[in-house]
């Protein structure tokens, strides 16, 4: 069965620009202003840029969580390859022998295939979820070997992965909208570079300082540090810490929660400011305006900020928090150098950070004063963040003008 023994590319590290990253690499596509590869960078930028947005989540039968946005979410990887004139050509199936079969027939043509997966499906990624909940992304499928049993895949890691048939039909079918999805592309238009750098460029600006596209304005940009800041301080206001993660298992399942969407979760640096930094160098070349490197100087202060924030919210005071911290990182180390073949250790340190969110139920290690303490040290650099970021998104504004 088909397997494309010449693919190599695994540099991509998000869901959606990672595997655009890494399919353009594998067919050749290079950016006109470097003559290399286009940048994770540059399609993070081109489809949406960094952005700031706090939200909390509390369901029946899960911990809540806060949830931070880092970059641009509303639809960006349709807007990306819209930018970029690659036009997606998307076979959609509810057959599933059908579904293997536009699987094989992309494989066959000679290029990769890109599909939708449940990544809690997928065997190469150890699991800290005590609850399951379908997680569909985007994946590069390079092989699929029938004979073997046999999937090969590149998602986020910089090693190949592996699963067997039988888990990538589990992990592809696993939400009706995107089940048994495979998608090619169409190589970049150059032309229209320019205008997606400063298109991506202009959402970004829209969700840090003026009305986003939907949603409240409150959960967006600097009104969202505001918003965040005094929900750490105000016990009293609708949706504070007090009330939503109050001390022991709820605190802590949102401080781990805010480390995990900043430091580890799909992504590689602090916040993904130092990302976005590199996307502005870029922009500055692409479009001759030197002020984008000064907005890149300051959200690279910015990821330095984001990274002490990580300190913070599990801090070596608390020395089982800061064995959280480091499993955390540990685990996102491993699965970038090691992928699947560091599942087993993966799991025994996913299995430990279970146990550390059960013991918060009844070992909570600080006092109502040091909870108090905490929160207001955390919005001190939440504000702190803010105050970093907003000449920055200026330095933006300057460029566009």
């Amino acid at each position: 069965m088909p397997t494309l023994t010449d693919y190599t590319h695994f540099d991509g590290l998000h869901w959606e620009t990672g595997t655009v990253r890494n399919y353009l690499d594998y067919c050749g596509a290079t950016a006109p202003h470097t003559g290399k590869p286009y940048s994770e960078a540059l399609l993070m930028g081109i489809s949406g840029g960094a952005v700031m947005g706090y939200f909390v989540f509390a369901y029946q039968g899960i911990d809540p969580h806060a949830r931070i946005l880092t970059r641009n979410t509303f639809d960006p990887m349709e807007t990306m390859l819209n930018r970029l004139g690659a036009e997606p050509n998307v076979r959609q199936t509810a057959s599933a022998e059908r579904a293997v079969g536009n699987l094989v027939e992309t494989l066959e043509s000679g290029t990769p295939a890109i599909t939708w997966a449940d990544a809690l499906s997928l065997p190469y990624e150890p699991h800290t979820y005590e609850f399951e909940f379908p997680h569909m992304q985007p994946v590069v499928v390079y092989g699929y070997d029938e004979e073997a049993d046999l999937v090969s895949i590149a998602d986020r890691s910089r090693v190949p992965l592996f699963a067997t048939t039988g888990q990538l039909a589990v992990a592809r079918s696993k939400v009706k909208k995107m089940r048994h999805r495979v998608m090619t592309l169409a190589l970049p238009d150059p032309d229209r570079i320019p205008e997606a750098v400063q298109a991506g460029m202009r959402d970004s600006i829209q969700i840090f300082a003026e009305k986003p596209p939907k949603g409240a304005r409150h959960n967006f940009g600097f009104a969202a540090y505001q918003r965040w800041a005094d929900a750490l301080r105000k016990p009293k206001m609708r949706g504070s810490w007090e009330k939503e993660f109050p001390p022991g298992r709820k605190m802590y399942a949102g401080l781990e929660s805010v480390f995990s969407d900043t430091h580890t979760y799909g992504k590689e640096g602090f916040a993904e400011r130092d990302v976005f930094a590199d996307f502005l160098d870029e922009a500055a070349q692409i479009l001759d305006r030197s002020v984008l490197r000064e907005a890149g100087k300051r959200f690279r202060e910015s990821a330095l900020a984001w990274r002490d924030l990580g300190k913070t919210l599990l801090p070596d005071s608390v020395p089982v928090w800061a064995e959280a911290r480091e499993l955390m990182l540990e685990n996102q180390r491993l699965f970038l150098e090691q992928g699947g073949e560091a599942v087993e250790a993966g799991q025994v340190n996913a299995d430990r950070l279970i146990a550390i969110r059960r013991q918060m139920e009844t070992e909570f290690p600080l006092s109502d004063e040091e909870v108090v303490a905490l929160r207001e040290e955390i919005a001190e650099q939440v504000l702190k963040i803010s105050a970093l970021e907003e000449p920055a998104v200026a330095a933006m504004k300057e460029a566009m003008a």
